[in-house]
């Protein structure tokens, strides 16, 4: 690898712990009925968005790995597609990792996948709000987020506020 693919390889896996860091934080701690929350007819309820992150990162991986499957998930029970969640990032990440050639270049699954699971885990923490049970806000750039720490035991975070 060139050192231009190296810097946005470590770019991609910082950008996937940040998901981590910040899709944790808007599922942790739930309540009850928000996987269901349904804000209007026409919109996905939070498991739906969770189900569809962890398609898209599914996806992610066969097109890092040269493939390009994609696959409408039905959603597990809550807790269960928060495991698919961090297993699904663990899986990206570790292809990241490995060392192993790309089938896709790293700025295309960044503005593929991987931007779209922000905007997903954005949809997360508004419908938490609206739900009345919002996630409290937080300066994102003083969060601990390594690369590598993509599973559900993230730090805590460093400066929250209301």
């Amino acid at each position: 690898m060139t050192s231009e693919t190296n810097a946005s390889v470590a770019m991609l896996r910082h950008t996937v712990a940040t998901v981590a860091y910040r899709g944790g934080k808007a599922v942790r701690g739930a309540p009850e009925a928000y996987p269901n929350f349904k804000l209007t007819p026409m919109t996905r309820t939070p498991i739906e968005i969770l189900a569809h992150i962890g398609d898209l990162f599914d996806w992610a991986l066969s097109l890092a790995q040269g493939r390009q499957e994609w696959h409408n998930s039905s959603p597990l029970p809550w807790e269960q597609e928060i495991a698919r969640f961090f297993r699904t990032l663990a899986a990206f990440d570790g292809y990241l990792a490995s060392g192993l050639p790309f089938g896709a270049a790293p700025e295309k699954l960044f503005q593929g996948p991987v931007a779209d699971s922000l905007t997903h885990i954005g949809q997360l923490a508004m419908l938490r709000r609206v739900a009345g049970a919002a996630v409290r806000s937080e300066n994102y750039f003083k969060a601990e987020i390594v690369v590598g720490r993509v599973g559900a035991d993230q730090t805590a975070p460093r400066m929250e506020f209301d």
